[in-house]
């Protein structure tokens, strides 16, 4: 099963750090927030993966082309330009970057990478936020209601948009009411190829017209997640979780 990660954004409010980098490539404790969000999924078997860029794509092309000299143990030969590894530290992921557009919406990305999923059960989140989540228990979820989509539920402030819930069924996405504390869309979804159908163009926005259609059309259900899960949305979000990092107390760490 692959993993889809939305990477292309412009990460606007958190410019002071994205007038540099695309906002998947921040670092948290050191490392990529989007390093972080793929060993989430490494811990439920999970090492495909495909990040819809745009946004100053090439430094994460150029990141991942260059993950093994950065991780691992290496011998260059000056004189001939060889490398050899001497001691190989990455992970074992399989990484398509796909440049999804510099403007696309989130919808358009999905579309964009409609022919990579193989017409096969899929991951998607956004490359921007952490959590504990067991994702295995998603995918078991997802399985087990037989539904075409899988949204992952928690509780945060209303500054997100609304999952209207009757129990875990999701019967209409309302996009950010404010003072709202209802649950809301976590990204972590589990979703079968047949919803890139409600894709229209690269302006399709997937938290709009796609999401409202699977969740009143009864197709569209709601792990229920109570546990650890932060978006980098702001500076003070990303002084937060590198402080979980630096102290040792990040929960999607502590699962390892």
């Amino acid at each position: 099963m692959k993993a889809v990660i939305l990477a292309g954004g412009l990460g606007t409010r958190l410019s002071e750090e994205t007038s540099l980098l695309p906002k998947p490539m921040v670092e948290i404790g050191g490392i990529p927030i989007i390093c972080h969000i793929m060993s989430i999924y490494e811990k439920a078997g999970i090492t495909d993966f495909i990040i819809c860029a745009g946004f100053k794509q090439h430094i994460i092309k150029q990141y991942f082309i260059n993950y093994t000299s950065i991780y691992s143990d290496i011998h260059v030969d000056l004189s001939t330009g060889n490398i050899n590894i001497i001691k190989n530290n990455s992970k074992l992921w399989n990484v398509t970057i796909i440049d999804t557009g510099l403007n696309t919406m989130t919808g358009g990305r999905l579309g964009r990478i409609r022919d990579f999923v193989n017409d096969e059960t899929f991951l998607m989140t956004y490359g921007d936020g952490v959590s504990d989540i067991n994702v295995e228990e998603t995918i078991k979820f997802h399985q087990s209601h037989g539904k075409k989509a899988t949204v992952t539920a928690v509780r945060a402030p209303g500054r997100f948009g609304d999952l209207e819930l009757n129990g875990s069924h999701v019967e209409n996405f309302s996009e950010k009411n404010e003072g709202s504390k209802s649950r809301i869309n976590a990204g972590y979804f589990v979703l079968e190829p047949s919803v890139l159908d409600l894709i229209e163009n690269d302006e399709t926005i997937w938290e709009q017209k796609p999401m409202r259609t699977l969740a009143q059309s009864g197709q569209m259900e709601a792990f229920l997640f109570n546990g650890f899960w932060k978006p980098m949305d702001t500076l003070r979000d990303k002084r937060y979780l590198d402080e979980l990092c630096e102290t040792r107390q990040a929960p999607w760490l502590e699962m390892e």
